[in-house]
């Protein structure tokens, strides 16, 4: 079993369900007695079958696409060690595809009772997250090797992940929930720019075109530092919106930490450093995440 748990990535499961922990946390505060914790559960279940989907697909659309090689400089993958074959991983993805469609399927029906627009609209974004899961790597012309996949995940993992799930549990969205999704989708953007900046040149010698190699390495930390600021931006704008100051606190006392934790990046940004980065900032953005939950509660 260790090579498929390798491959699931544990470490990015956590931030899979950041953003259905903020839209689910939003939606409970903003109608507590209606608040369907089923639904909630089944959300989360979802996200996290997509994003082992995502990962698996990931493995395997790098190693046929030769950007997993001896030169990469990140963890082994486990169809390029040989530890999967890539016909099984095959089969693993084609299995959790099916597996997220079901999922799915019994979230919307729960939450709509029977097929109607709202299930149409929400089945097409479906069908929408699965296929960008499948294409960032995978096929003959995968969105991630041309730059997309920070534009994908923002929508997906952010706006889509936080507000979608706000809008299954109450049926409204006011245009206020989308701040603190953006902030979501900035730290999933995060932990994806540091990842590329980690593998930026086996990625450039592979021909995968990511957002570093078209920035180069330092203009691709000042993209960083932006995608680190903007959830504190957009957090405290909804504290304040809210008339919350005990979230607005919360948002404000986690930037020390952020301080400490990320300082080591501006100042050395070796392949050591950004790995180690690249765990600080997901276990961070779950942090922010529970830290926005407990502001919550004294709203």
């Amino acid at each position: 079993m260790n090579p498929w748990i390798s491959a699931m990535r544990l470490r990015t499961l956590p931030l899979s369900i950041a953003g259905i922990i903020t839209g689910g946390a939003m939606a409970y505060n903003d109608s507590k007695i209606n608040f369907n914790s089923r639904l909630f559960v089944l959300a989360i279940l979802t996200a996290l079958l997509l994003q082992i989907l995502s990962n698996f697909a990931n493995d395997y659309g790098d190693f046929k696409n030769g950007a997993d090689n001896e030169s990469r400089k990140g963890p082994q993958r486990a169809v390029q060690s040989g530890a999967i074959s890539a016909e099984t991983m095959r089969i693993a993805i084609i299995l959790f595809g099916i597996l997220s469609l079901v999922s799915g399927l019994c979230l919307l029906y729960m939450a709509f009772a029977h097929i109607n627009l709202l299930f149409i609209v929400y089945l097409c974004i479906g069908i929408g997250c699965i296929a960008a899961a499948l294409k960032y790597t995978m096929g003959n012309n995968p969105y991630g090797y041309k730059g997309w996949g920070d534009f994908f995940v923002f929508l997906f993992f952010g706006l889509v992940s936080s507000s979608g799930i706000y809008f299954l549990l109450t049926l409204r969205l006011p245009m206020n929930v989308l701040l603190p999704s953006i902030s979501i989708g900035a730290w999933s953007t995060a932990v994806l720019n540091l990842n590329n900046l980690r593998d930026i040149e086996n990625d450039k010698a592979s021909g995968k075109i990511t957002i570093p190699v078209r920035l180069g390495k330092a203009k691709g930390l000042m993209y960083q530092s932006v995608l680190m600021v903007i959830p504190f931006i957009v957090n405290a704008s909804y504290a304040l919106i809210k008339s919350n100051y005990t979230l607005l606190a919360f948002t404000c006392f986690t930037l020390l930490p952020a301080y400490i934790l990320f300082r080591p990046l501006l100042k050395n940004q070796d392949h050591e450093t950004l790995d180690t980065s690249l765990k600080k900032t997901a276990l961070f953005a779950l942090l922010f995440t529970l830290s926005f939950v407990v502001g919550l509660c004294f709203n």
